[in-house]
């Protein structure tokens, strides 16, 4: 079992961190971050396992191209609230 938490990052810059949840394999967060961005290309979703000595282990990561975003959404979807 894990001890996993999630960073969120635009353009390789931290945005956020959701808090780490014990031993769990399914984690849920209900967490909001909220940031502005004016000129972004990507948001990256990253999980780590939280280890109580050394460096965290990198467990996974997700990219998300804005562009993509943009070109799927109906013309009158709103981002705010994502």
């Amino acid at each position: 079992l894990l001890d996993p938490y999630v960073t969120v990052s635009v353009d390789q810059v931290r945005v956020g961190q959701t808090s780490t949840k014990q031993k769990t394999n399914k984690p849920t967060y209900n967490e909001e971050f909220s940031a502005t961005v004016t000129d972004g290309h990507q948001i990256e979703l990253s999980v780590f396992h939280d280890t109580p000595i050394g460096y965290d282990d990198f467990v996974a990561n997700c990219t998300l191209h804005f562009q993509d975003l943009l070109r799927s959404a109906a013309p009158s979807d709103t981002f705010e609230g994502w």
